[in-house]
């Protein structure tokens, strides 16, 4: 309720909200305390405006949500990288890391639909390859999406 409010009371003082970032995001979590970090990234996600990189995580609805939060995060983890923030980093990696779990469980659970199944293995993939090296991953998704769209059975739909 109190994120509602927040979000009312910038557009009705004229601010344009255009993005959630991390002061903001952490400002109205503060409010909401004890919350825990998914139901947290549910609300905000569901406010209906954009949100930076780090407060948005990973999004596994399909593969081009994945694909846009993955690049986001590869951004955050570059611009860390140059200034030298390694906990900014790890901070990125982390995200990374507790989705693919995420996924991992899905992939393996047999009352998950067989299709789900094979898209979460996929996305396993995908965050696999960000965790190995994340400057390359904008690359090597643009190699890995038309072999997928060309397959069979497509794990992109």
């Amino acid at each position: 309720m109190r994120l509602q409010q927040e979000l009312e009371t910038e557009r009705r003082t004229g601010t344009e909200l255009v993005l959630i970032g991390e002061a903001l995001a952490a400002s109205l979590r503060a409010g909401l305390e004890p919350v825990s970090t998914r139901m947290w990234r549910d609300l905000i996600r569901g406010a209906g405006v954009d949100l930076a990189p780090i407060v948005e995580g990973v999004r596994q609805e399909d593969f081009a949500v994945l694909e846009r939060t993955l690049l986001g995060l590869a951004q955050e983890y570059w611009l860390a990288g140059e200034s030298g923030d390694k906990a900014r980093q790890r901070e990125c990696r982390q995200l990374v890391i507790a989705a693919k779990d995420h996924a991992k469980l899905a992939a393996r659970n047999p009352k998950v639909e067989q299709g789900k199944r094979g898209q979460k293995e996929e996305m396993v993939l995908w965050m696999m390859t960000w965790l190995e090296n994340p400057s390359i991953f904008e690359m090597w998704v643009g190699l890995r999406k038309p072999r997928l769209t060309g397959a069979r059975e497509s794990p992109l739909g």
